[in-house]
């Protein structure tokens, strides 16, 4: 098998060996591949069983026959996975890393434009008002 695909072959037979499905069951690697005990497998497995799939399909792609396969390397989904970015993949990319900010739901929403109106209104009757009651003490 050519070389672009070893990496991810290697970490889908690692997890499937310390898997529930091979350590407890006794199932062969290949058994827990197949329908219905591939839907046993740690979501982990299940996502590098379809990277392995997508590298194999790769390699007889003719679109990708001038820059060669580049499969989803194991060592980036590790590090992904090692700064809580998770290893979703969208465009070779994880899903999840390089936002804007952080959020945890208890932000302050954008002002609303009727409010910033609101607003401007008080305080220019307040300010007339302040005028209107100099005006009068004089």
């Amino acid at each position: 098998m050519p070389s672009s695909c070893k990496e991810i072959r290697a970490a889908l037979a690692q997890c499937l060996q310390e898997s529930e499905c091979v350590m407890i069951q006794r199932n062969s690697a290949a058994d827990c591949l197949r329908p219905p005990l591939v839907d046993g497998l740690p979501t982990r497995c299940q996502q590098l069983k379809r990277g392995f799939g997508d590298c194999r399909r790769g390699m007889v792609d003719m679109r990708k026959r001038f820059r060669g396969n580049e499969p989803v390397s194991f060592r980036k989904l590790q590090d992904t996975e090692g700064s809580g970015d998770g290893y979703q993949l969208y465009a070779g990319k994880s899903a999840f890393s390089g936002g804007r900010h952080e959020t945890d739901g208890n932000e302050k929403g954008p002002a609303d434009w009727r409010e910033a109106e609101n607003e401007k209104y008080r305080q220019e009757t307040a300010a007339a008002a302040a005028a209107t009651a100099g005006a009068k003490k004089s």
